[in-house]
């Protein structure tokens, strides 16, 4: 014979201090968690939805970075723009275009002081490309003119990004004319400006990297080999998807050091929910007795109990997602081993983070309340009603 639900549910709420302090713990290794977790989808976010399966980014032999590259000629653009299976744009031109990397530094607007903020130089051809990427105020730069478009979230987090600040780069100012959206991008971490006018102010005769859009995601993968087995380029060619998917690395040291507090909290937490319960177990001795007179089994008070342990996880399961949901969305920012600048991103509290922290505290309740509930299925009926 099982013991009912409500009676768990009943002694949860007549013993409501212990219950709400075990499940304030609980809350915050969750909320811990979830924060983690979400840190990690928004990085992972957005980076898969920086790359386009039709794109082939194109790089030096031997480099895995836009930032690093700085190897692709002029001369190759010509090899390049007439390789089969290229799409076009309404005007037939190649959607080719030669960009290059730079690194500038810009001040927090918290105050907190600098850092670097990547610059992406490219052509008008590079914002046809990205269809994704949406002016939202001011205009896009004018070709062979000092002007920059800053993202959203950049104009968000730095100063000298309202339109009609300067920034210096190179030789001399450049005026920000615009300000774009690129949603969760990878793009939401950079400031565009003109590919020409950066070759003029540093009499540059290479790009960083070459963007290719190819018709379909088939065509993209041969071009892809094209470009690295073509002996007249010495290149190397890669879907976009998978350069942006080598960028995830930039979460690791985030998950080793957020997973470790999380365990920490989490060992804490586990014997939170077992003292209470241990005490549950102390307070309720003559009730266990009376219910074994009764006729419930052992099996069934071991149930009993870690059900309410797992009621209880569950309470603090609740709690700690509430306190999150707040921060869902939030922009926020980590260093990019990569480019040496700043990754910027939104937390993202996705169904599997959710779920995720959920079986979490479940295992917390379930390992809390494991041991207490053996303790009180083995006690001596005669010595529990004495007492």
């Amino acid at each position: 014979m099982a013991v009912p639900i409500s009676y768990n549910i009943r002694n949860l709420i007549l013993r409501k201090g212990a219950t709400v302090m075990t499940a304030l713990g609980i809350a915050l290794t969750v909320a811990t968690a979830i924060f983690i977790l979400a840190l990690l989808a928004g990085l992972r976010d957005a980076f898969q939805t920086s790359g386009n399966p039709n794109n082939v980014l194109v790089l030096r032999k031997g480099s895995n970075s836009e930032l690093a590259a700085g190897g692709v000629d002029l001369s190759a653009m010509t090899v390049i723009r007439d390789l089969p299976g290229i799409a076009r744009n309404a005007h037939g031109d190649p959607l080719v275009s030669g960009e290059t990397i730079l690194v500038i530094v810009l001040p927090r607007l918290d105050g907190t002081g600098s850092t670097n903020v990547t610059v992406r130089f490219l052509s008008p051809i590079g914002i046809e490309m990205r269809p994704e990427v949406k002016l939202i105020s001011g205009r896009w730069f004018t070709p062979g003119q000092r002007e920059i478009v800053v993202s959203k979230s950049v104009h968000q987090r730095f100063g000298q990004t309202n339109i009609g600040d300067s920034i210096w780069i190179g030789k001399g100012p450049w005026q920000v004319v615009g300000i774009y959206d690129s949603g969760t991008s990878a793009h939401e971490s950079e400031v565009w400006a003109d590919i020409n006018q950066l070759a003029s102010d540093f009499d540059r005769s290479t790009y960083s990297s070459v963007l290719i859009q190819a018709t379909d995601p088939v065509s993209a993968d041969a071009l892809k080999h094209t470009v690295t087995d073509d002996q007249r380029l010495k290149l190397n060619g890669m879907l976009e998807t998978e350069y942006y998917d080598q960028q995830t690395k930039t979460g690791g040291p985030i998950k080793f050091v957020g997973f470790m507090v999380a365990f920490i909290m989490a060992i804490g937490s586990c014997f939170a929910a077992m003292n209470t319960m241990y005490a549950a177990v102390a307070y309720r001795s003559r009730e266990i007795a009376t219910l074994r007179v009764l006729g419930f089994s052992r099996p069934s008070i071991l149930t009993s109990f870690v059900f309410e342990s797992l009621l209880l996880a569950l309470l603090g399961a609740a709690v700690g997602i509430v306190l999150m949901l707040p921060f869902n969305g939030m922009t926020t920012g980590t260093s990019n081993p990569v480019t040496f600048s700043e990754a910027i991103f939104r937390l993202r509290m996705t169904a599997g983070v959710v779920t995720t922290a959920t079986i979490f505290a479940v295992i917390m309740g379930l390992f809390g309340g494991l041991a207490p509930a053996w303790h009180a299925a083995r006690q001596n009926i005669l010595n529990a009603l004495r007492g």
